[in-house]
């Protein structure tokens, strides 16, 4: 804005124009120059600001740790060196030996065995209960909390309580089963009950989460696919063959690949109720690890982080294979 004075000469007002002045910025800064202009708070700083939380988590929590296992399985340690930090590198010696030893083949078995076993009646029953509680009935709301049960307790609390229920002499199991006439089972003590016991007891522990994540698939299925089907004859078996189960696929095929990798590394549950034993009966990877690197009063670190090493390998091939659905199903 310009003001002209009697001599003819022309000269710049000191007041704003209008579109400065009601938008709150000095006069001559606009808001693109202001975003260029990257003063003490631009956008890279705040970002960088929010991330280095979750850097610093992750270096310290995962990339650390994982760091500290590679290095433990790639050297010869020993009680000493392990305080010291002056172990002696030996390359593939660790792994060589953990493959080649007799409790590796029963261990990697017992590991396939318990993973898939649970998560087959894992997914069935999730999936059979999901079906169930579909139907919206009087009950549903609170039988479906009371099922949830198991998945929250601490998993100290679920095996303690499974040990004891699986009790050879006052287990109420064997209880019942003397009721009916047959002979009590060494549960736990029996090489040929071991693992069947644990599988058991972790089948219990995942259903609800199967449970709950199909649930939530289900509620995204049209219901007027069901009634459609249902006014062309077609009857409940046919309705889950043709609508639910294929358009439920991808909600399953996430559940189980999550279920796989908690599966792999389940120790807890399979140390309290059996410790791996009798011998090597229920021992998994998880287990065997820990028990090369913390059960004796000589442990050996380097195996029991390399058994550590291989079980992190068979989880990453899951892993990937869970993001590369992922990425299918956003494609």
């Amino acid at each position: 804005m310009t003001i002209t004075h009697a001599d003819g000469r022309q000269r710049p007002s000191a007041v704003p124009r209008e579109s400065e002045a009601g938008s709150g910025r000095p006069p001559g800064r606009t808001a693109l120059g202001r975003r260029k202009g990257g003063g003490p708070w631009s956008s890279k700083t705040a970002a960088w600001m929010f991330l280095t939380p979750v850097i610093l988590y992750l270096g310290a929590f995962y990339a650390y740790p994982l760091y500290r296992n590679i290095d433990l399985s790639v050297r010869h340690y020993t009680v000493r060196s392990f305080v010291q930090g002056d172990a002696p590198f030996s390359g593939w010696d660790n792994f060589h030996q953990v493959v080649h030893d007799a409790t590796f083949a029963t261990a990697l078995r017992n590991t396939m065995v318990f993973t898939v076993v649970s998560i087959v009646f894992q997914y069935g029953i999730g999936l059979a209960l999901a079906v169930f509680f579909h139907r919206n009935f009087r009950l549903a709301p609170t039988l479906r909390a009371l099922f949830l049960i198991p998945w929250l307790l601490p998993l100290i609390v679920s095996a303690s309580t499974w040990s004891w229920m699986l009790n050879s002499e006052s287990g109420v199991v064997n209880y019942a089963l003397h009721l009916a006439g047959i002979s009590k089972v060494d549960w736990l003590t029996s090489p040929s009950w071991a693992l069947t016991s644990v599988i058991i007891a972790n089948i219990w522990i995942g259903i609800p989460f199967n449970l709950v994540i199909l649930y939530s698939g289900l509620q995204t299925i049209p219901a007027e696919l069901y009634e459609a089907a249902s006014l062309d004859g077609a009857g409940a078996w046919q309705q889950f063959r043709r609508i639910t189960f294929p358009l439920l696929r991808p909600v399953s095929a996430i559940t189980v690949l999550l279920g796989l990798i908690y599966t792999l590394k389940v120790f807890d549950l399979i140390w309290i109720m059996t410790k791996g034993g009798p011998g090597d009966a229920s021992s998994t990877l998880a287990t065997w690890s820990y028990r090369l690197g913390f059960g004796s009063l000589l442990p050996q670190f380097g195996p029991g982080a390399a058994v550590g090493n291989i079980l992190i390998l068979i989880a990453l091939v899951f892993g990937l294979l869970y993001i590369r659905v992922q990425r299918r199903q956003t494609a």
